[in-house]
């Protein structure tokens, strides 16, 4: 399939900008993005499901959930997440729904006062979760719509009528512990990461091993990892042969063998055999721990659904309190002043945004922490929002749809020139390169000849001098094959990678380099296919190399010879008609990463790095994911636009009917909360599509 797509004009998506590391601490409405957690091994991210809110989010600040400041809320947090017969935040408004029941009860058998009284308890009981929070936030100049329900409330009781007072009390309350039950159960993900690190760990000291608390690991301490054990924090094994699980991590299956020099990351499982593993990262700040900051912080980065409900919010809780002012007067001019009043406070109540503010941040926080399960790491709501929108992904070559693991499979020499000879000056030149193909050759090669004065020429080659006379090595556009040139181009058409060896002006000889499919490309090209998203292959190789390797993965659409600056350009051109999806290793495609609509980086697993480069990052390789993901994000997209249409629907339906006076208080309020519920399950099925099993490549 092609990657060009039509019918679209250049998106105009802002550029990612760079993972922050400051915490947000926005007033809120609804438990919406941006949660400050503080990320500790020991402590688990502050489950705040006792606090409430006043749903003030929309005006003057970044909508949060329940945001971390002393004053704002009227319980206590918890750190871990408790029953909810044990919450304070749902028995609050439990106990208020009771006193409405035994007040109406009383009401209805004759007992008027004794029921008023009852009915009076159960609207301070109700109010209480929300009202306190309402005044403070009025007197530091910010509205909300804890305001609105309080004048409602206040207005109703004033008009006598208690017990409509009672029930808008209630239901708002009982409302509010829902969202706050909702959005601490789609932050369960990141509990369940940091509970894959174990709370302590052996440490191998001169006077014998001893067990330390996780937290106090630091970079370069030994550590003993049993058979079974978790492993408490990035490290690379030093002693012993193992298989450690990393599923959890990576959402991979199949166990990895390690040996000595192998790294290892934070969460694995070990296998059958014992582990002595120096640490290179502290137990506070690993892999896992950077993972779960980032998915936290992730919330408080909008993308354009939710900021499409702030910009409808935030002037709509002004607007409203207006337009019940105008409604009230207007009674006054008419001389009805009590039916128009009940009707400004029923407005009140009627065009509140709470629901509007909730429709998206349940969502992307259910679904941010659904990904973050099997090894999906997206580093802001707005980035998971554009994952939804791509069209077209673009996928570099080496390391990515290869395994990363290139080797020598031929090498063709001139007469008279052994195969030794030509990998001995090869490896003597690439011994200090970088390039993911010099590990290959010096594997391949005997003893490196002495060369001396090397110097590398990036996108070309490596040159220097062997006994005074110059040598070189790199690809066939800057070293011509000569008489080789038939044996070169076989390999390229081979799928492989062909390097030319050069003395004296003299080609000694051509060396084949393949690199392997990564296990699952093949599969995950045709998903894509069939989700009718168009793929491009970008790669330095030669055009043959490129063409033959992408007919094996079924790629058509192949672009060769590419240098860093060649693969940007080619993303934004791209992206002047499609949404465009990179994906790279997180580092070396930087350039093309931060060019694309989203970057994604592979195998970020043990790499801040790498997760921070991207928008998106996957801890682990296996590219059947990546369809995964996309489904994922195109579905939470989805739901935050049905969302987005139920709770303006709710405005738009409720606003007239409360302007005629065909429903009172307590109806709006019942529709509005209902509505809620509604909103924020939906929100929450975004946290039950994990991708399927998948079966060995």
């Amino acid at each position: 399939m092609s990657a060009e797509c039509c019918g679209s004009d250049e998106p105009t998506t802002p550029r990612r900008t760079p993972v922050l590391r400051s915490r947000s601490t926005g007033d809120v409405c609804c438990a919406a993005e941006g949660a400050p957690v503080t990320v500790a091994l020991g402590s688990r991210p502050a489950s705040t499901e006792h606090e409430r809110n006043d749903h003030d989010g929309p005006s003057g600040s970044e909508h949060g959930p329940r945001a971390h400041d002393d004053d704002e809320h009227d319980h206590g947090s918890g750190e871990e997440s408790v029953v909810w017969w044990r919450d304070p935040g749902v028995l609050i408004p439990l106990a208020a729904g009771v006193l409405l029941l035994a007040g109406s009860v009383l009401e209805w058998t004759g007992l008027e006062l004794a029921g008023k009284v009852v009915l009076g308890a159960s609207l301070v009981v109700g109010a209480s979760t929300f009202t306190p929070g309402a005044v403070r936030r009025l007197l530091r100049g910010r509205l909300g719509v804890g305001l609105l329900m309080t004048i409602a409330a206040v207005g109703a009781v004033l008009l006598g009528h208690v017990g409509e007072a009672a029930a808008l009390a209630f239901l708002f309350s009982i409302a509010e512990a829902l969202e706050d039950r909702a959005m601490d159960r789609a932050r369960g993900g990141l509990r369940a990461l940091l509970d894959l690190l174990p709370d302590t760990a052996i440490v191998s000291r001169l006077h014998g091993d001893v067990t330390v608390p996780a937290r106090e690991l630091r970079e370069l301490d030994l550590l003993v990892v049993r058979p079974g054990d978790r492993i408490a924090t990035d490290g690379v094994v030093v002693s012993g042969r193992s298989s450690i699980d990393t599923s959890a991590v990576t959402g991979e299956s199949i166990p990895v063998d390690v040996v000595p020099g192998d790294a290892v990351s934070a969460g694995a499982i070990n296998g059958g055999g014992a582990l002595q593993i120096e640490a290179t990262a502290a137990g506070t700040d690993n892999s896992m721990t950077t993972i779960v900051r980032l998915v936290e912080q992730a919330h408080a980065r909008k993308g354009e659904r939710a900021r499409l409900a702030d910009r409808i919010a935030k002037p709509l809780i002004p607007a409203v309190l207006l337009l019940a002012a105008g409604i009230a007067l207007l009674g006054v001019l008419l001389g009805d002043t009590t039916t128009w009043t009940e009707r400004a406070l029923v407005v009140l109540v009627a065009a509140s945004p709470c629901a509007l503010a909730i429709a998206v941040p349940v969502t992307v926080v259910s679904a941010i922490g659904a990904g973050s399960r099997f090894g999906l790491i997206i580093t802001s709501g707005e980035a998971f929002e554009r994952l939804g929108t791509v069209q077209v992904v673009a996928f570099d070559k080496t390391g990515t749809l290869t395994a990363g693991r290139p080797s020598v499979t031929d090498v063709a020499t001139a007469p008279g020139v052994s195969r030794e000879d030509v990998l001995s000056l090869a490896a003597a030149l690439e011994a200090q390169s970088t390039h993911p193909l010099a590990a290959a050759i010096l594997a391949a090669a005997p003893a490196p000849a002495p060369v001396d004065g090397v110097v590398e020429h990036p996108g070309d080659g490596i040159t220097g001098t062997l006994a005074g006379v110059p040598v070189r090595i790199g690809s066939p556009r800057w070293v011509p094959a000569g008489g080789l040139t038939a044996r070169l181009e076989a390999m390229e058409s081979a799928g492989m990678t062909a390097v030319v060896v050069e003395r004296g002006g003299t080609v000694l000889g051509v060396i084949g380099i393949r690199d392997e499919l990564e296990p699952g490309a093949v599969e995950t090209i045709a998903e894509l296919e069939r989700q009718h998203i168009g793929v491009v292959m970008l790669t330095g190789d030669n055009t043959r190399t490129a063409h033959a390797l992408a007919a094996q993965a079924g790629i058509s659409d192949v672009r060769a010879e590419q240098r860093p600056a060649d693969k940007a350009a080619a993303i934004e051109q791209l992206r002047r008609h499609c949404r465009v999806a990179m994906i790279g290793d997180g580092i070396n495609d930087a350039p093309a990463l931060a060019s694309a609509d989203v970057g994604i980086a592979m195998g970020a697993t043990g790499s801040a790095a790498a997760i921070e480069s991207a928008d998106v990052a996957f801890t682990g390789t296996d590219l059947r994911l990546i369809p995964a993901a996309l489904l994922h994000a195109r579905r939470g997209r989805r739901i935050m636009t049905a969302n987005l249409i139920l709770a303006l629907a709710v405005i738009v339906v409720l606003l007239p009917l409360a302007l005629l006076g065909l429903l009172g208080l307590s109806g709006v309020v019942l529709v509005h909360e209902l509505a809620e519920v509604v909103i924020i399950a939906n929100g929450l099925r975004a946290a039950r599509r994990a991708p399927p099993a998948l079966p060995p490549a």
